[in-house]
């Protein structure tokens, strides 16, 4: 779907201290639950497009985001151009529940990336193959956690190592 951003102004934080990189989210209350943690935590949120819904002024407000204009977000056409963005600015952790390491394993940095993929797809298996992937474990016979939930749990974790708090 198409996007309209113009109407909107964003906060640009000068050094973020880690990124949280959605491929092509589908789902608008996820993502309005992830904008609002990145605003809160102060973590730059990346969309790479298409994305499954607008963002535009109109169906923000209807949505009830009216933080949005608090939450530092980087637009991306596609992940090739994501890819030339963050191109010696950080390293790339892959989120997905098809990797055997626990997140906790990660060794995080400032500046980082953390990309979560699809809700209902994940990410296409060459980015998965192209960086190192991480999981939040699981015990149960739940098949997958909800992906604002994911983003939180690992974020959190990742601002905690990095003395955020």
């Amino acid at each position: 779907m198409s996007f309209n951003i113009s109407e909107i102004t964003h906060r640009v934080l000068r050094d973020p201290v880690l990124h949280v990189v959605l491929y092509q989210p589908e789902i608008p209350a996820n993502t309005g639950n992830i904008a609002r943690l990145c605003g809160a935590a102060e973590i730059r949120l990346h969309l790479i497009h298409p994305l499954g819904f607008r963002v535009d002024d109109r169906h923000l407000k209807r949505a009830g985001l009216d933080y949005w204009h608090e939450v530092d977000i980087c637009h991306h056409p596609d992940f090739e151009a994501f890819l030339a963005y963050a191109d010696g600015k950080g390293r790339i952790m892959v989120l997905t529940r098809h990797a055997q390491a626990p997140y906790t394993e990660a060794g995080v940095e400032r500046g980082d990336f953390l990309l979560f993929g699809q809700e209902t797809r994940g990410l296409p298996s060459y980015i998965m193959e192209s960086f190192p992937c991480y999981s939040v474990p699981m015990w149960g016979r739940v098949r997958s956690l909800n992906l604002s939930t994911t983003v939180g749990i690992v974020a959190y974790h990742c601002l905690h190592r990095l003395n955020r708090f």
